[in-house]
């Protein structure tokens, strides 16, 4: 009754967010895919994509929402380079692994707000395509503008703009495991000030017998103004809430009646620009991540008093930074920026275990800062030719000072052909609990190096049929050196447990194609060759490792493809398909010791999608258009990670109406 209550509530809400708005319209402002858009992330500045020697994918908010995907992870699959792997069911740990790096190399950032832990951790499992205008994947290092954790790539979200009078929709969608979900939003506005504001909640019972049910709750807002033409401003925000219910451990057997895990984050950004003349500008960004959450998993039950039974955790884990930064303009298209940035990390914890032998506690609290300072230069010598060269240094509190670089051009070739290659240093800091622990079995090293890598890559691209198809192949190779690892015997008794010891190498081939080849016809197609390899162990040298001399980076398929098609039918109707190949993938049995080796499968997954016009907002009428959608259509099993389920075909139905 509870659950229903909060239902009813939500979405009254919802529609009261929609009804009570001041002028309405009939849809949405149209949001066009183009080949060559301009993107942001690459340089910091705006840069069409074919300019910027980066390997760059650009997923739009329409094509997501013609594909009714609403967990960013669902859209990120689909990327050439990119694999994602979910620990079991909705809610479940969700980890990407970019060109074969670790799960902590990819900086996320939502609107300029990097949301990775300290030490670049990142859970996906509740982050959404609610409100979102575009996302833009960066492959390969890009450490010289974004410091740590951006050592495989960069995944921003840009959060939707409004435009236009005011409009607004609504829409409620059910499906399969009880998923339940409902979405409303307002936007709109001038050229002076305009807003977009959006608010979702969604539940499921979850894939597993007892215990697995998910919340998830998201509010976002973006209000921008440019009250002359040399003055913008730009206020985000974006509060995610999620509780997760999990009967598993960490192997994936079904063990717990009660045990469930509470996040609820707030990302806001304040970004503030102004053009002091016409080849000057400063830029002003504070930003704010900050999560607080736990775990409650209490005694089953009257006979649960034996062993470790019961544990509580509360933590937050709070970012937050100033970034100023100047943009100098020359006549020649050539731009030079100059940046510094100040972080503040912070993380509180307490925790509480309950077994047979008595209580026990303990509490964490821990902060640091980083004083970053960072330049680059994009030039174009000649009209063909554009290059960029940068550098950064960061001044850290634990680790000290390390220096970071990239450099990169571009050349056009006529005939619609773009040649391109880049080089560069990136680094990821050491977490809190690796440099601070102070537990019996952990201790932490404040010593401790960052993880770092060497990369380069080069690539080259073809448009044909009048900029209608872009073909594009890139190679990229990385080296990941001073990996961070943890032992239970380190050299003398009163030395710490983490040392700078392992090294993996990666390195691939990304193909894509990209296509709008016939009148509303839309085509992506990715596909990845990746060959990792561990260079040396370290600790885990010997049976049971993890971390294997020789062997492949666990759970990195050599082989991945991605194909999608949508087709608009008329003005009524949208017609989307995927086909999805992960190739097998090396993991380990965790619930034996020593681990022992496994090796899961290859799958193949189909999706579609349809969304159909009844109303189009004609005479009064809103307009209405009913959805439908089909995950894994032919019901494989499959495994992303070793001993966890994954959902078998899941239909969800809905209907979306605009005012």
């Amino acid at each position: 009754m509870r659950n229903a209550a909060g239902w009813v509530g939500s979405v009254l809400f919802l529609g009261a967010v929609v009804v009570t708005s001041p002028t309405v319209r009939a849809q949405e402002p149209p949001d066009t895919t183009t080949l060559d858009p301009v993107v942001i992330t690459a340089e910091r500045v705006s840069t069409a994509r074919a300019s910027t020697p980066a390997t760059v994918t650009v997923l739009t908010g329409k094509e997501l929402q013609a594909r009714g995907i609403r967990p960013l992870s669902e859209a990120l699959r689909d990327v050439a380079g990119l694999e994602v792997a979910q620990s079991g069911s909705y809610g479940g740990q969700t980890s990407m692994f970019m060109r074969g790096g670790e799960s902590d190399y990819v900086k996320v950032l939502v609107d300029g707000v990097p949301i990775n832990d300290p030490g670049g951790a990142i859970d996906l499992a509740d982050l959404t395509t609610d409100n979102v205008e575009r996302v833009e994947i960066v492959r390969g290092p890009v450490s010289v503008l974004y410091g740590s954790d951006a050592v495989s790539g960069v995944v921003q979200v840009f959060t939707k703009r409004g435009q236009g009078a005011t409009h607004g929709d609504l829409s409620l969608r059910a499906g399969s495991y009880t998923a339940i979900e409902a979405l409303g939003g307002i936007a709109g506005g001038t050229e002076v000030v305009n807003y977009s504001v959006t608010a979702s909640r969604a539940s499921t019972d979850g894939i597993y017998p007892q215990n697995n049910e998910y919340r998830n709750i998201v509010w976002s807002g973006l209000l921008r103004a440019t009250p002359d033409e040399r003055t913008d401003a730009n206020l985000g925000l974006r509060y995610t809430e999620g509780r997760y219910h999990y009967p598993t451990d960490g192997t994936g057997q079904i063990v717990d009646a009660n045990a469930f895990q509470q996040r609820n984050r707030v990302a806001a950004a304040l970004d503030f620009g102004r053009h002091f003349t016409s080849n000057l500008e400063g830029r002003l960004l504070l930003a704010l991540n900050q999560l607080d959450g736990g775990i409650d998993d209490q005694s089953d039950g009257p006979a649960d008093t034996l062993g470790y039974f019961g544990y509580n955790s509360v933590q937050t884990v709070m970012r937050r930074s100033a970034d100023l930064r100047v943009n100098a303009y020359a006549p020649s298209s050539s731009v030079v920026t100059a940046g510094v940035q100040l972080e503040e990390q912070r993380e509180r914890s307490a925790t509480e275990s309950l077994s047979e032998y008595g209580s026990s506690s303990g509490s964490f609290d821990v902060n640091r800062m980083n004083l970053g300072y960072y330049g680059q230069l994009r030039s174009t010598p000649v009209s063909p030719l554009d290059f960029t060269l940068g550098a950064r240094i960061d001044d850290n509190d634990t680790f000290g000072t390390f220096v970071s670089y990239r450099g990169g051009a571009v050349f056009r070739v006529s005939g619609g052909t773009r040649v391109r290659g880049s080089v560069g240093k990136a680094f990821k800091e050491p977490t809190f609990y690796e440099n601070f622990a102070d537990a019996p079995f952990a201790r932490g090293n404040p010593d401790l190096l960052p993880e770092r890598s060497f990369a380069w890559e080069v690539g080259v691209e073809q448009r044909l049929l009048g900029d209608r198809i872009e073909l594009g192949v890139t190679y990229f190779d990385q080296q990941f050196r001073d990996l961070i690892q943890f032992t239970f015997a380190p050299p003398n008794q009163e030395d710490p447990n983490y040392f700078n010891i392992a090294a993996a190498n990666a390195r691939g081939l990304e193909l894509e194609a990209v296509a709008a080849p016939w009148f509303g016809g839309t085509l992506r197609v990715g596909y990845t060759y990746l060959h990792t390899e561990v260079v040396d162990a370290g600790f885990d040298e010997g049976p049971g490792g993890a971390f294997v001399e020789g062997e492949r980076l666990l759970r990195r398929p050599t082989h991945a493809l991605s194909f999608f098609v949508g087709q608009d039918i008329g003005e009524r109707a949208t017609l989307t398909g995927g086909v999805r190949y992960v190739g097998d993938r090396d993991d380990r049995d965790f619930s034996i010791y020593p681990t022992e080796p496994v090796v899961l499968p290859s799958y193949v997954t189909i999706d579609l999608s349809a969304a159909v016009s009844v109303w189009r907002g004609a005479n009064g009428r809103p307009r209405t258009d009913v959805t439908a959608r089909i995950t894994n259509l032919l019901d494989r099993e499959y495994q992303e990670v070793f001993g966890f389920l994954t959902a078998g075909r899941v239909i969800v139905a809905g209907v979306k109406v605009g005012f």
